[in-house]
Parts: structure tokens; sequence; C-alpha cells
């Protein structure tokens, strides 16, 4: 799809960025970052953020990722901002020269968690494609932008009615790196209905 200004609102806009026709660019910006207190004992929220609203409760967000990260944690991807303690994102944070970690992170109600697994530090590029079923969301990673796996579902307690949904990119440490992000689509959801077990009838 073709990239509409109009609808794209930034949470702290970053000092250099681009945006075209078919393409977004963020240039990150050292110590910045999402993460709310679980484990670390801090709040950082100061990660620019570039998201759409929709209150489409059934949707897939598509989007391919191309990075220079070098640093520990410079990290790009698909998020879900609400506020500053109520988000999820998903990407590849770099560690060294040899992993990264490919996860997920979910924050209701100002704690995070932090889901990984780790890939070669030479992957530079990642689809992901992020699907909401109402207040439940599912993120999906690929290499090819045609096969996806499942990363995570997950469970947004706030995520009611409208919502904002998008890219992010940062640099946690005292580091810069430039995020590509392309091929942008938004279609009927790609997360099935579950068809097992049926759910548990409400009192």
């Amino acid at each position: 799809m073709n990239i509409d200004k109009k609808l794209w609102k930034w949470t702290r806009k970053p000092e250099k960025y681009f945006i075209g026709d078919e393409r977004i660019e963020i240039i990150t910006e050292p110590h910045t970052d999402l993460w709310q207190r679980t484990y670390y004992h801090f709040c950082n929220d100061n990660a620019p953020v570039l998201q759409i609203e929709t209150a489409e409760k059934y949707f897939s967000f598509t989007v391919k990722t191309e990075f220079e990260s070098k640093r520990r944690f410079d990290q790009c991807g698909v998020v879900v901002y609400l506020d500053s303690e109520n988000w999820i994102k998903g990407s590849i944070e770099y560690e060294n020269d040899r992993f990264q970690h490919l996860g997920s992170v979910v924050t209701n109600n100002g704690y995070s968690d932090w889901a990984t697994t780790e890939i070669d530090a030479a992957v530079k590029s990642m689809w992901y494609r992020l699907s909401r079923r109402e207040d439940d969301f599912c993120i999906e990673s690929s290499r090819d932008g045609i096969t996806f796996s499942q990363m995570r579902i997950c469970h947004l307690a706030k995520a009611q009615d409208k919502i904002n949904f998008g890219i992010y990119a940062c640099s946690p440490e005292n580091s810069s790196f430039k995020a590509v992000f392309s091929d942008f689509k938004i279609c009927e959801c790609q997360w099935l209905a579950h068809n097992g077990q049926a759910p548990d009838s409400e009192e």
C-alpha cells in the first residue's frame, strides 16, 4: 500500500526521519527505549513511535524491516502503543557480533515482559505481521514475507475500541542506526478464529 502521511501520527518524533510513498526511514537516537519496571526496575518511555489509529477489531498489518543495528539492544519493528504503561512490540534486538534476539514485549498496567529466541547476528531484515482480534493480538515474523511463524499470542487489557498500531525504532545504549520500513500492507485478519476447544461459557 502507498503511505498516506495524513494517517500516520508520531508519538515522540525523531530528529531525523524520511516518509516517502513506499518506505519510511528512522535514524535512531541514543538512549531511547520502551520498557516498564520488570526486572530492571526502570521506566523507559522515549522511543519514537509512528502509528495509525483504527477502530477495526479484526485486521492484520504487515511490514518489512531492514536495519543496520550494531550496538546492544538496537531494535526496530512493529508496535501497538496505547500509552506509556500499555503497549506491545515485536522486533529484533541486537546483542553482539554472534547473535541477536528475535522477540516481543507485552506491557500491561506498567509491567513489561520479554520473550525471545536467539538468531544469527548476520540477519539484517525481517518481516512482521501483527494481527488483532478484539483485545487479543498475534505477532508473527518471516524471512521472506511469505511464510510467517508465530512469535506470540497475547492480551492487551486496554485495547478497547480504537487503538494505535505501527512501527518504532530505538537505541537504548549510546548508539544510532538507520531503520527502513517498507512493503506495508493492511488486510483482513490472517489470524484465524480458533477451531478447537469451545470457549468457557460465561456465568
